[in-house]
């Protein structure tokens, strides 16, 4: 138990409580693990990873996996770092986004032994006075000790009613589940200490809180998020994601090991001493790559990488699009219909800071005609992607 206990503790961020989580390992039963995740955007990004390997280790020891899928919740929006409230979602938003959840989540949990729950089973058929049961077990001024709401009453900025529900009915999952152990980001703490408050006015033994750290995203300062435009998402390409990780800071990559490849701190002193940066950060991207994709896409991807930055050569493989498919004229028009970029605004900051090349030649008017007689064209956006279009 004591060997088991420490894997599950190593690479944690906080733990409440640890004493009640060795009791709850000495039961000697399969525990019950919650991680909940809302389908708000498409793409899951290697910060969700670092939870669901964590998950996946207690899976591999014989506990009961939990995916909570937040489909109600994901109509609110989780509060947390949050400076406004979030924009409501629609149905099929959430539903198409929880499909594509689950095809990236099993990438790294095993999908035999996860128990995929969506907690609309049992929150959309609350009555109203169940709802008014629920709200009167917490206080407001309990709502309002969390940090992220403190900061905006300071800023006097508005708080919805809906989003001081929020932890509450992430709480009432834990109820629900009767879930031993939570796990969640270290800025969910808040959401997280709320399950246990609720569990214990249920009458039920208060879960077991147990946080992972932030992954910090590409930029280098902020944590990864899709809302940064800082992020490496597991549905990305391997090329983009040995490509993306490649771009990431000598210093942060430790972290990368070590959150998302448990890196023991031993053998990451022993990298640091022996083996060059260069070669260890394509050592983390193959890894990460191939853990997304397998050895030979991941093989593949640094191939390429090397091929083009080590030898300086055009991919041969590049995508190409035609400009009568694409349906469009303009340079921004025709790049954003390729689907390879997020968005419009994301051309424009390319072009505006050199990032996009016609022919091997920096660009950035986005009104440009392309002339399907001078077709075709050779586009690099930043480092890694290429494309052709022809006429």
């Amino acid at each position: 138990m004591k060997l088991m206990a420490e894997k599950l503790l190593q690479g944690t961020d906080t733990v409440i409580e640890i004493e009640g989580f060795l009791k709850k390992l000495a039961l000697q039963r399969p525990l019950r693990i919650k991680l909940g995740v809302d389908p708000t955007r498409p793409d899951l990004t290697l910060g969700h990873m670092v939870g669901f390997l964590k998950l996946r280790q207690f899976q591999e020891l014989g506990h009961t996996a939990i995916l909570l899928i937040g489909d109600t919740t994901a109509r609110i929006g989780d509060p947390s770092g949050r400076s406004e409230t979030r924009p409501a979602l629609s149905e099929q938003e959430i539903t198409q986004n929880t499909q594509t959840y689950l095809d990236q989540v099993f990438k790294l949990l095993d999908p035999e032994h996860t128990h995929v729950r969506y907690n609309s089973e049992w929150l959309a058929p609350l009555r109203f006075d169940q709802v008014l049961d629920l709200t009167r077990r917490v206080t407001m001024a309990r709502i309002l000790e969390r940090d992220d709401f403190a900061k905006r009453l300071a800023a006097k900025q508005p708080i919805s009613m809906v989003e001081c529900l929020y932890p509450l009915l992430q709480g009432y999952d834990s109820v629900v589940l009767q879930a031993d152990v939570e796990l969640g980001g270290s800025d969910q703490l808040f959401n997280l200490m709320m399950g246990r408050r609720l569990q214990e006015d249920f009458g039920q033994a208060p879960q077991v809180v147990m946080t992972v750290p932030l992954l910090i995203g590409l930029d280098g300062t902020r944590k990864m998020s899709k809302s940064y435009d800082n992020y490496i998402a597991l549905s990305d390409s391997p090329s983009d994601i040995f490509g993306k990780l490649m771009s990431i800071s000598d210093t942060l990559m430790w972290d990368y090991y070590r959150l998302l490849l448990g890196t023991p701190a031993a053998t990451l002193e022993a990298l640091k001493n022996e083996e060059h940066p260069l070669l260890a950060k394509k050592q983390l991207a193959q890894s990460i790559t191939e853990r997304l994709h397998g050895n030979p896409a991941a093989l593949q991807a640094r191939n390429a990488f090397e091929s083009l930055f080590t030898n300086r050569e055009t991919p041969a493989d590049m995508p190409e699009f035609s400009l009568a498919t694409l349906g469009a004229t303009t340079l921004l028009e025709a790049l954003y219909a390729t689907q390879l970029f997020p968005s419009k605004a994301a051309l424009r900051r390319l072009m505006d800071q050199g990032g996009l090349k016609l022919n091997g030649s920096p660009v950035n008017d986005p009104r440009l005609i392309l002339d399907p007689q001078q077709a075709p064209y050779t586009l690099q956006a930043g480092k890694r992607t290429f494309l052709r279009i022809s006429p």
